[in-house]
């Protein structure tokens, strides 16, 4: 039976960080993806141009994320900061780009670019990536665990748990880590659509279809109080409403589990108009998953779970989700990396190398070499 030192379940945006983040450190580890190919939902953020994080500091990304995902996330942000991101892809090959709103995409603004970039780093750091292999059985053993699959069995010290929520099922994220984590003793927070569109009552949308307003604020509303207040663009579509100003209030509802709601659409020209949604779009539809492995369960300073010695968790599986614009990239990547830190802290590995800056062009015709921009500290 093949033995490793990590399993890593899961092929999307955590389980490729992770497999890279192994690599660096010279851990042997495998890759599971349940899907013949990864990072599916990696293709489509920020409509396939991929907004990889915002260019702001921790300290506000981490207002940002609000209680209690905010505080639980502090390692993990503080330790792979969004400018430490920004310089990552750059030392490794893929210049990054600050458009409006600080969100943050490749330079090519093409998502393919970052999923070679992650398969790329594992090839190179030796680690191996097994598509078309989810995971049939994940059992706890004296050694480590045992992981089955329908095409064969692997042992490991550790596992990371990096499977997503239940958004976008398409792309895999069916919802099989949340089970393998309650069968191995963890508690999950039911899953609500979060960063999602509303449906309204008909006549409230009639004959305005297609509209789009930009710079607005949302109150959420309910029992007379001001639950949050979101800014954003408002559009108007023939199933309901929807823009950034309405998905970052969806994740709030649905954070706070608001009831008999309403939110309050103040337009730049001053107008304001009063909406009573009948629901959110299904979650199938959602950009992420609010709800997930209890985080009163995981240890936040080393993501390794209090139940469950040696099992980790990254990413969305976790009861973890930001507004949109990069939060969640941001926070999947961070805690894979952190997470696969402390891994291999165990492992008797020293940590991460620091971030160098990526090495200068060569002279052009003139000999002199091409001005560069500098990146932002790390």
């Amino acid at each position: 039976m093949n033995k490793t030192d990590l399993i890593i379940i899961g092929g999307g945006a955590a389980g490729l960080m992770a497999g890279s983040a192994a690599g660096e450190l010279g851990l042997r580890a495998l890759v599971l993806e349940r899907k013949a190919k990864p990072g599916r939902k990696l293709l489509m953020c920020g409509n396939s141009r991929c907004n990889l994080t915002t260019n702001i500091s921790a300290e506000r990304m981490l207002q940002m994320f609000g209680d209690p995902v905010g505080p639980f996330l502090r390692p993990a942000i503080e330790a792979f900061t969004p400018s430490m991101l920004q310089r990552w892809f750059a030392v490794n090959g893929l210049k990054t780009v600050t458009k409006a709103g600080n969100k943050v995409y490749p330079h090519t603004e093409r998502a393919m670019d970052v999923l070679n970039l992650f398969t790329d780093r594992l090839r190179d750091g030796g680690i191996s990536l097994a598509g078309s292999s989810p995971v049939q059985a994940l059992e706890k053993t004296k050694a480590g665990f045992r992981v089955t699959t329908a095409n064969f069995v692997v042992e490991s010290n550790y596992v990371l748990i990096a499977t997503g929520g239940i958004s976008y099922p398409k792309t895999g994220s069916v919802g099989d880590g949340l089970n393998w984590a309650e069968k191995l003793g963890h508690s999950i927070t039911p899953c609500r659509p979060g960063l999602a569109g509303f449906e309204v009552p008909p006549e409230m949308i009639r004959g305005r279809e297609g509209r789009i307003i930009e710079k607005v604020t949302v109150d959420i509303l309910a029992g007379g109080i001001l639950h949050g207040t979101t800014h954003g663009i408002f559009e108007i579509e023939k199933w309901g409403v929807g823009g950034t100003a309405l998905t970052d209030a969806s994740r709030i509802i649905a954070r706070k589990n608001l009831k008999n709601y309403s939110l309050v659409i103040n337009r730049p020209d001053g107008k304001t108009e009063e909406i009573r949604p009948l629901r959110t779009r299904p979650i199938k539809e959602a950009m992420i998953t609010v709800g997930g492995v209890d985080l009163r369960e995981i240890n936040f300073q080393t993501l390794e779970s209090k139940v469950c010695a040696g099992l980790y968790f990254a990413g969305e599986v976790l009861d973890i989700d930001g507004p949109t614009g990069g939060y969640n990239l941001q926070a999947a990547f961070s805690t894979a990396r952190l997470a696969v830190e402390q891994i291999g802290k165990r492992c008797g590995r020293k940590g991460f190398q620091p971030l160098l800056a990526p090495p200068k062009k060569p002279a052009g015709k003139a000999g002199k070499t091409r001005r560069r921009r500098k990146l932002p500290p790390g």
